[in-house]
C-alpha cells in the first residue's frame, strides 16, 4: 500500500496525539474520520476541520473502510480493542500505534493479528503536558523525532509506509529500532525524565516555593504535570529496562554528591563540561 490522498484512515482516540495526527493529516487533504468516546471530542474535531466524520463507539462500517488505522489508546487498551474489533477490518489495512513502549506489546498484537492486516508499530516522540484534544497541535511535530518499530514479521512495505506517514505528519527525523532497543532507550530519554521530574517535585514539599522560582526550575519540571494514569502504566510495562535507567542515574547522583562533599571543583567542573558538550547534540534542528 502506498500512502496517498485517497488513503482512508480511522484514528481511535482523540486525545492529544490523536486530535493532532487528525490535524496534521486533515491539513495535508487526507480523509480522516475517528473513534472517540466523547461525542463533544468529535463535534470539536468537526467544528475545527480535524475530521469528516466519527463515532463515539466502535461502529463496524467506519473500521471497515479503513485503509489506515491509527490506535492512540493506552498500551493495554490497544491490544483489548484491535482483539476485539480486528474482525472488521479490511484485508490489506494497515494497523499502527503510538503507545511509548513496545516489548510484550509488539509481538503480541502481531501474535494474534489476522494474517491479511499489518501491525507496524511506531512512537512519535512529542506530546504535550494536558491531556484532551483541545490541547492537541500538529506543530509539536515539527523538529521532532518519530520512531518506527518493525519486527520480522513486517513487510519492507509497510515500514516505508509507516516512515511516509510520519513524513507526511512533519516529523523532522524518522529513525528504525527494534523494539527491544526502542525500550531500553526511552527508559533513559523519557521515562527517566518523568520520573526525576515527579521526585524533584515531591522532594520539597515547602508551601511558597512558586513565588521564588526561576526559568530554571520550570524547565526542569515542565513534565512533571503528569498523566499520572498513562504514565504509571507505561513505566510498569517497561519496568526492567527503566529501573536500570534509574539505578545508572543513582549511582551518578551519588558520584556527583560525593565530589561536592570532598570539595572537588575539578570533578564538578569537568561533569558539567561533558554535560554542556552532550547537550548540544540535543538540540533541535533550526526550522525553516
Amino acid at each position: 500500500m502506498i500512502l496517498n490522498k485517497d488513503t482512508k484512515i480511522l484514528i481511535v482516540g482523540l486525545g492529544v496525539i490523536g486530535g493532532g495526527y487528525a490535524k496534521a493529516l486533515s491539513k495535508k487533504g487526507y480523509k480522516v474520520k475517528c473513534i472517540t468516546r466523547k461525542q463533544s471530542d468529535i463535534d470539536y474535531a468537526l467544528e475545527h476541520d480535524m475530521v469528516i466524520g466519527g463515532s463515539p463507539f466502535p461502529d463496524p462500517d467506519l473500521i471497515s473502510e479503513a485503509d489506515l488505522i491509527v490506535v492512540a489508546l493506552y498500551p493495554q487498551a490497544f491490544i483489548d480493542w484491535v482483539k476485539e474489533y480486528q474482525k472488521h477490518m479490511k484485508p490489506g489495512a494497515i494497523l499502527n500505534d503510538v503507545t511509548g513502549v513496545k516489548g510484550g506489546i509488539v509481538n503480541e498484537v502481531q501474535s494474534f493479528l489476522r494474517r491479511d492486516v499489518e501491525f507496524i508499530a511506531s512512537h512519535p516522540m512529542a506530546g504535550r503536558e494536558r491531556s484532551g484534544i483541545e490541547y492537541s497541535d500538529d506543530m509539536v511535530f515539527k523538529g521532532a523525532n518519530f520512531i518506527v518499530t518493525p519486527t520480522e514479521k513486517n513487510t519492507k512495505e509497510a515500514i516505508e509506509f509507516c516512515k511516509s506517514l510520519g513524513e507526511e505528519l512533519g516529523f523532522a527525523k524518522i529513525s528504525e529500532l527494534s523494539p527491544e532497543d526502542h525500550d531500553s532507550m526511552i527508559a533513559f530519554l523519557s521515562q527517566l525524565t518523568h520520573v526525576i521530574a515527579v521526585t524533584l517535585m515531591t522532594s520539597n514539599t515547602k508551601e511558597g516555593l512558586e513565588k521564588y522560582t526561576g526559568d530554571s526550575f520550570r524547565d526542569l519540571t515542565r513534565i512533571a504535570k503528569i498523566n499520572d494514569r498513562m504514565w504509571s502504566e507505561l513505566f510498569l510495562c517497561n519496568k526492567e529496562a527503566l529501573l536500570s535507567q534509574m539505578d545508572a542515574f543513582a549511582k551518578e547522583f551519588e558520584l556527583f554528591r560525593n565530589m561536592l562533599s570532598e570539595g572537588d571543583e575539578e570533578g564538578m567542573r569537568e561533569k558539567m563540561r561533558l554535560s554542556t558538550s552532550r547537550r548540544g547534540l540535543f538540540d533541535k534542528p533550526a526550522q525553516n
